[in-house]
């Protein structure tokens, strides 16, 4: 029997990305997310005789956008085809794709897993339609056609990932270009992007495929971790066992946390691709294409390397707050009013993360600005407040929309720094203290601590740290 570590694991991603045009890839129909079922249809979309379909440009504009974000190269002619199959919410009985033809080929994503880079080949980003929805209740089953027509991105790797923490990585990375490119929403909870895992294990050190199984429309980072996870450790079962992988296609069971199988896997010729007789091919010049080029904003890993150059910020803080568009704008605001980038940094990644997931909302839609932030950090610069103050102070102005000067003011917090007002407090502490002092004086300067926080106690947290600090050293000796 061999060892589970005698074989490599072998994945590769399609993702499906559905762009945030205002109409459907062949009809002016809307796009919008959660309308009443059936109110976003027409023939086209529904698939009645005799309608023809018309190509979205925007749609096509997205596509050659991200394809050149990802270093594509983008096809000048291309074509849509037919791929036929047969689903209740597929109403026309095949989705318009691209199949031979696609506008975008080659290109890759580079990843940072671990400390280690990584660079992924992608074979391809074509366009294509959306399915409808089967809805699935007590009362039987329905079939919801808003999302039928809807523009998709389908982004295909190569199979070069080798493990599932660096298919999620993968995945978050380009979800994080995408919303970049504001191409797509990235909303995995809506169904907005989506990601099918092609997964196989070989023989460590040969070069053959082994027999693959897709894992359907995953819609978590978490859950792509888990799905392979759990694909991979029965495929090495099944081997170990002396059984074969069939070839399949399977869905990810999130109650009970295993892949069940769905069907045997289609090949391409199951689909009876042909080209679509109703739309004319494409053909993309190169000043479009140049045009195009001239919207693709900074992307992530430009943003990082200047926030590491320019800013002198740590691989992991630049790396964390380019992780979001809305997150790196809002840094960028808080830099150009003046306050230190690694001030800012320390403050939006503890206290405002912290915040913002405890209360579940974006970065953008906080009453708490880059303004308020860098008006706090002034205060706490200048001596006006301390840092335990700061910290109060920055709940409230999260909680309230208050700025810094006008919550210090309303709850009287400005710092003690008056030496001797702190003077008579610290004595006092020493003189109430007499075993603890009497241990500092032996040696413990450990103790430091606790004259400080029982010197802040007197003071309602307002006394400033760094003089109470040196008016201790100066009376204790």
């Amino acid at each position: 029997m061999k060892d589970y570590n005698d074989y490599e694991t072998v994945i590769g991603l399609e993702i499906h990305a559905q762009m945030r045009t205002h109409s459907k890839m062949f009809c002016g129909c809307p796009t919008t997310f959660g309308s009443e079922p059936n109110t976003q249809t027409c023939p086209v979309c529904i698939g009645m005789p005799g309608v023809l379909p018309v190509i979205n440009k925007t749609a096509l504009e997205f596509t050659i956008k991200t394809g050149l974000a990802l270093s594509c190269r983008i096809s000048p002619f291309s074509r849509f085809a037919r791929k036929n199959y047969f689903y209740p919410d597929l109403p026309k009985g095949y989705q318009i794709s691209q199949y031979e033809l696609p506008i975008c080929e080659g290109g890759f994503v580079m990843l940072n897993v671990d400390g280690a880079e990584r660079r992924i080949n992608l074979t391809r980003i074509h366009m294509e339609e959306d399915a409808g929805k089967n809805i699935h209740d007590g009362a039987g089953s329905h079939v919801d056609l808003n999302r039928a027509g809807v523009p998709l991105m389908e982004i295909v790797s190569e199979p070069e990932i080798r493990t599932p923490k660096e298919a999620a990585a993968y995945v978050r990375k380009l979800r994080t270009i995408l919303r970049y490119l504001d191409v797509c929403d990235g909303n995995m909870e809506e169904g907005s992007l989506r990601c099918d895992a092609n997964v196989s294990i070989r023989p460590r050190g040969t070069e053959a495929l082994g027999v693959k199984t897709e894992i359907k429309n995953i819609n978590s980072f978490k859950f792509i971790e888990k799905a392979l996870e759990y694909e991979i450790e029965r495929q090495r079962r099944v081997l170990s066992e002396g059984g074969r992988i069939i070839q399949e296609t399977r869905l990810w069971n999130t109650s009970a946390g295993v892949t069940e199988s769905m069907r045997s896997k289609e090949e391409a010729h199951d689909y009876r691709y042909f080209p679509e007789p109703d739309l004319v091919p494409l053909m993309v010049d190169d000043g479009w294409i140049s045009e195009i080029k001239k919207g693709i904003p900074e992307l992530p890993d430009d943003k990082i390397r200047r926030y590491i150059e320019e800013f002198k910020l740590p691989a992991y803080d630049a790396d964390l707050l380019a992780s979001e568009k809305q997150t790196a704008a809002w840094f960028e605001e808080a830099v150009s009013l003046g306050a230190n980038p690694k001030d800012i940094s320390n403050w939006m990644m503890g206290e405002l993360m912290r915040l913002l997931n405890e209360k579940a909302i974006a970065i953008e839609a906080s009453q708490l600005t880059p303004v308020h932030l860098c008006g706090l950090i002034k205060l706490v610069s200048d001596g006006t407040i301390n840092l335990k103050i700061a910290k109060t102070v920055f709940e409230d102005m999260f909680n309230t929309g208050k700025t810094a000067g006008e919550l210090v003011k309303e709850k009287g917090l400005v710092q003690i720094s008056d030496v001797g007002e702190l003077e008579k407090t610290v004595e006092q502490v020493i003189a109430e203290s007499p075993n603890e002092t009497a241990r500092y004086k032996a040696g413990e300067t450990k103790l430091t601590g606790f004259f400080v926080g029982e010197v802040m106690k007197k003071t309602r947290g307002k006394a400033n740290p760094k003089a109470v600090n040196e008016i201790l050293k100066r009376l204790l000796g």
